[in-house]
């Protein structure tokens, strides 16, 4: 009797598991953006917002940094992204092809991540700790919920290896320097899918390299 009940209790358990874990499909996740002064990070960022959107195969980020406004539309079905830019009104349109999208790609799955031992709460999930290292070394610091995990492992492909979806995490930057994202509302439900479309107007389509002479 005490060993039916036993393995009656570890099914309840397991099933109690898997029903608390979700597949997500369609959703809307709003993100703070934090700039830890310990961390040498640039307090003009400080108040600004970063909303990622995910539907089957397509998702969404949206940057916010108050003055400057940038936008990713990411097909990982065509395997393509299209960066929308629009710096104090003047828009710019970016496309990255097949060959692009496979680079980045690549450089992310290399990435991997080693849960710690640290949990917290946030946006109303509970949230494990785990620290992505790149191949080059460097170190960064997630909060990811096992109860939420992406159809589309593609749609972040900075966390195509993390076993959920992440609520808080940090930025390296290109001078070192780290600006962390922490979630402050996560909605579940159907995006509609014309925040995906490409604008056809109001953008001047140039190249990265064109984009990359006129910061010079």
């Amino acid at each position: 009797m005490q060993k039916v009940i036993l393995t009656l209790l570890s099914y309840c358990l397991i099933m109690g598991g898997l029903k608390a874990q979700r597949l997500v499909s369609d959703a809307r996740i709003v993100y703070k953006i934090e700039t830890p002064a310990q961390q040498g990070g640039d307090p003009a960022f400080e108040g600004g917002s970063l909303t990622q959107y995910m539907k089957g195969h397509l998702s969404r980020v949206d940057i916010d940094f108050k003055v400057v406004h940038y936008s990713y539309l990411i097909n990982s079905k065509t395997e393509t992204v299209v960066t929308l830019i629009d710096n104090n009104g003047d828009k710019y349109l970016i496309r990255a092809n097949k060959e692009e999208y496979a680079k980045d790609l690549k450089e992310y799955a290399t990435v991997q991540f080693k849960d710690g031992t640290a949990t917290k709460q946030i946006a109303g999930y509970n949230c494990k700790q785990s620290i992505g290292k790149t191949a080059d070394g460097k170190t960064f610091e997630v909060y990811y919920t096992p109860d939420l995990v992406p159809e589309n492992r593609q749609y972040n492909r900075r966390f195509v290896n993390l076993k959920g979806i992440p609520l808080q995490f940090e930025i390296i930057n290109k001078n070192g320097t780290k600006m962390q994202m922490v979630a402050t509302k996560v909605d579940l439900y159907p995006i509609p899918g014309s925040y995906f479309d490409v604008p056809k107007s109001g953008y001047k389509e140039i190249s990265k390299e064109e984009l990359t002479k006129m910061g010079s």
